[in-house]
């Protein structure tokens, strides 16, 4: 359990589900900006459509049906995150936003793909077949 600042305790997945929520809020503002110019609309529509999918499909795995759906649930969710990933340095090398900061936004996106990919990772290692399974001492 995580504290939040009010004293709550709050789950890792809730906290993680508030972080990807919070990115792709902090995504619209960027792609509000964009629409101005034929490029700028393009990539507006790309960025909040990824931008702001990682959330839903990270709820979507929270309540997977197997740990095969969880698995593919969580990857489509670090799929999304790569492609707002480039989206964010095609917008910065490209200075269609000149002025405005991304530093902290292409942060934000590496870190949740790695905690992300993390749980990919621990998630297949708990599915290997034999693998003793904690709690079962059969």
């Amino acid at each position: 359990m995580v504290m939040t600042t009010e004293g709550h305790a709050e789950s890792k997945a809730d906290a993680l589900e508030e972080r990807l929520v919070e990115f792709a809020v902090g995504v619209i503002p960027i792609a509000n900006r964009l629409s101005e110019s034929f490029a700028g609309r393009h990539i507006a529509g790309q960025i909040i459509r990824s931008g702001t999918s990682s959330a839903p499909n990270y709820a979507e795995a929270r309540s997977a049906e197997s740990r095969a759906d969880f698995i593919h649930k969580l990857r489509i969710a670090i799929k999304e995150l790569n492609e707002t990933a480039i989206w964010l340095r095609v917008i910065t090398k490209g200075n269609l936003l000149p002025g405005v900061p991304f530093s902290e936004l292409i942060q934000e996106c590496d870190e949740l793909r790695r905690i992300i990919g993390a749980s990919v990772r621990t998630a297949r290692i708990r599915a290997m077949p034999g693998r003793p399974v904690p709690g079962n001492n059969k």
